[in-house]
């Protein structure tokens, strides 16, 4: 039996905050594992995340009844989409258990989850079933040993091309998305066979241009790959014409093609950000709270909630956090990649937080 917490009817001057730019609070991001079994040198390189690296024990990530808690809070304040992330989220023991838990929160429109893909074969049946509306693989090339050097020579493309399949066959009402990072000198060149493969599926392909978030994934400018280049590159082979978004807040610019082939999307943080748009909260494995994908710092949530806050006090921290809210580093990025002494920003890691 897991514990229930009664909403206690919170004020009504802390209903639905906007942020200090008028953003409101709709998506919130969930890391439910700091661990992972890639080493993407952009995320999580080996280097840094070697086998003797202390990552969180049981006890200080957040259990079920915590996360189950603190999402019926922040739906409470606005947020219609949950989506699980990591680290790897499928290493969590039970997770369809918390899938079911989070959907059948009153307000929640839109369950989600972003994988790596390695072990999403064995349990897309019990995800979908628990009711996980929409997938994202992440999945940078085809090429087995581009594959093999991007996830830190941990990983294998057949068992994720084999998973995807597999969850294609027990069909997510939210459809399929693949994430692809693209890194100039990596994997720009086989941009057109990734396409060429899940063109007419049904599978959405999404390219991210390479961003600069944490510490350790040594970033560089001259790796990006500007989405303006990559979408010439396919509409040369492919035409294509760009659809209009479907709702505040989509990170991205979305196409089809006019051949009917399906659609593909962009996601263009450097060179064309959308921070004005932005309506995400991310919440760490051990209950920090963060307003932006670069952020330094975040807000402890887990402390409060161990000590016995009430749902007031939390609803309100949360409404608080928001409320003050400011963050649009990708619009900075020139000036705040620096401190003022020039010495590197520091940003939490991608793998406490996700994408």
């Amino acid at each position: 039996m897991h514990e229930t917490y009664a909403m206690s009817n919170a004020p009504s001057a802390l209903m639905a905050p906007v942020d200090r730019r008028g953003r409101p609070l709709r998506d919130l991001r969930i890391s439910v594992m700091d661990r992972c079994n890639f080493r993407c040198p952009y995320c999580m390189p080996e280097s840094k995340y070697h086998e003797h690296f202390q990552f969180l024990d049981n006890r200080q990530r957040l259990s079920f009844d915590e996360i189950e808690r603190l999402s019926r809070l922040a739906v409470s304040l606005g947020v219609s989409k949950l989506r699980l992330t990591g680290g790897e989220p499928l290493l969590r023991a039970q997770l369809p258990e918390l899938i079911a838990r989070l959907r059948a929160i009153e307000g929640v429109e839109d369950m989600a989850m972003t994988t790596n893909g390695v072990l999403l074969g064995r349990h897309a049946s019990a995800l979908r079933d628990a009711g996980l509306d929409r997938i994202t693989v992440s999945l940078d090339t085809l090429d087995p040993a581009i594959f093999a050097r991007m996830s830190g020579g941990r990983g294998e493309i057949a068992p994720v091309l084999a998973s995807i399949a597999q969850a294609q066959a027990v069909g997510f009402p939210g459809g399929i998305k693949l994430n692809t990072v693209i890194q100039r000198g990596i994997n720009e060149d086989g941009v057109l066979e990734l396409l060429e493969r899940f063109r007419g599926s049904g599978v959405v392909v999404r390219f991210i241009e390479y961003m600069d978030v944490g510490n350790h994934n040594d970033w560089s400018a001259q790796a990006i790959v500007p989405s303006r280049e990559l979408v010439d590159k396919i509409h040369a082979r492919w035409p294509l014409e760009a659809v209009s978004r479907q709702y505040r807040g989509e990170v991205a610019s979305r196409y089809r093609y006019l051949d009917g082939g399906g659609e593909i999307g962009f996601i263009s943080s450097v060179s064309e950000p959308f921070c004005g748009d932005c309506t995400r909260a991310r919440l760490s494995s051990e209950g920090v709270l963060y307003t932006c994908l670069f952020a330094q710092s975040g807000t402890d949530l887990r402390a409060p909630m161990r000590e016995g806050a009430s749902d007031e006090v939390l609803l309100a921290k949360l409404h608080g956090v928001w409320s003050q809210r400011g963050d649009r580093y990708s619009e900075e990025r020139a000036q705040r990649r620096a401190q003022a002494d020039g010495s590197p920003r520091k940003k939490i890691e991608m793998h406490y937080i996700g994408g």
